[in-house]
């Protein structure tokens, strides 16, 4: 029940802060959100989430300290104040916020984190606790350098580090900051196409992470000793390459609309440089993928009948992803 109450709350307060008329409730919503999740970080099971809770609350406190102490000198009608101190200020509420959803380059404290806890609490990790700083960022003025710069650098780490990988939880994280590079990028043109890229990469994060969790898969070596049969092979196939971004997947109609948004907005090198980056994560999903069908030495290769509830489940949402990918073109050519 303690957990219920938890994510109510959790869930509450995220709407609290992106619905708030003022800088202080919305700071106010991110304290409730904070002493949420720190309990439900809580699990038997893994020994380390005591950790990960402790070195999770220090950083976000950090950054909401940071968040009140910018909000308090704006909020002081100071004549003293020029554009370059209204500038620092805005700068330094960007990189509380930053901080907060953990994109590079500060994301030096989720990796460690990300490391101790189960797939269900790095699944709110990944996708829920992403909602607030993400909005809240909307209503701050953008300084276009700095924002190319930030999501760069978070586009280049979150494709670099997946290589020589070992830890599940760990590939997850890095393709999250990657596809943080690619929300914020929407974030300064459109906020529709945002709500479009994040609802598309939720989905295909629940899916793989529910896939793990399912499996207690949580390295490498565990997913090439797991002897999953070939449909259960399939979706994690197909839902890996639809995280990457490949056609005809359903991450691919996400990625395209940004794309086609920069090139409206004579942003070609940053949607060049972000296309480009993009290849590193794909050759390694395909390497996982490819390692993993050859390493299977089942012989029966389409056996629905032993298909069990979860696996029908797991079909069932590649089915919807599938669909969304026609439904999301339509709509987007409307537009």
């Amino acid at each position: 029940m303690y957990k219920t109450l938890l994510l109510t709350s959790l869930m509450l307060s995220t709407i609290m802060s992106i619905s708030s008329y003022t800088w202080l409730g919305a700071w106010i919503g991110l304290e409730i959100n904070l002493l949420s999740m720190i309990p439900l970080m809580q699990n038997k099971n893994f020994i380390t989430s005591n950790e990960s809770s402790i070195k999770y609350f220090m950083i976000q406190a950090l950054s909401s300290s940071i968040l009140m102490i910018s909000i308090n000198m704006m909020m002081i009608n100071s004549e003293m104040y020029t554009n370059i101190h209204k500038t620092i200020i805005n700068l330094l509420m960007n990189i509380s916020l930053l901080t907060k959803m953990g994109m590079a380059p500060f994301h030096f404290w989720l990796p460690e984190i990300i490391e101790g806890l189960s797939w269900i609490n790095c699944t709110i990790m990944l996708t829920w606790q992403k909602i607030a700083p993400m909005i809240m960022v909307m209503y701050l003025p953008m300084y276009k350098i700095i924002m190319e710069m930030i999501i760069m650098t978070s586009i280049i780490i979150g494709s670099i580090m997946t290589m020589n990988q070992t830890s599940l939880r760990k590939l997850m994280l890095y393709s999250s900051i990657n596809n943080m590079g690619w929300m914020m990028s929407t974030i300064m043109i459109s906020e529709t196409i945002w709500l479009y890229y994040f609802i598309i990469y939720s989905m295909m994060t629940m899916n793989l992470t529910f896939m793990f969790n399912k499996s207690k898969m949580f390295s490498m070596n565990q997913m090439y000793m797991k002897n999953m049969n070939s449909m259960k092979n399939l979706m994690f196939s197909m839902n890996l390459l639809s995280l990457a971004g490949l056609p005809p997947f359903l991450g691919f109609i996400s990625k395209w609309m940004t794309i086609q948004v920069l090139i409206k907005e004579n942003m070609l090198t940053l949607m060049l440089m972000m296309t480009t980056m993009t290849i590193p994560l794909m050759f390694i999903y395909t390497k996982m993928i490819m390692t993993t069908m050859i390493m299977k030495t089942n012989k029966k290769m389409w056996n629905l009948k032993q298909a069990n509830l979860s696996s029908k489940t797991l079909g069932m949402m590649n089915f919807m992803m599938m669909t969304l990918l026609l439904t999301t073109t339509m709509m987007f050519n409307l537009i």
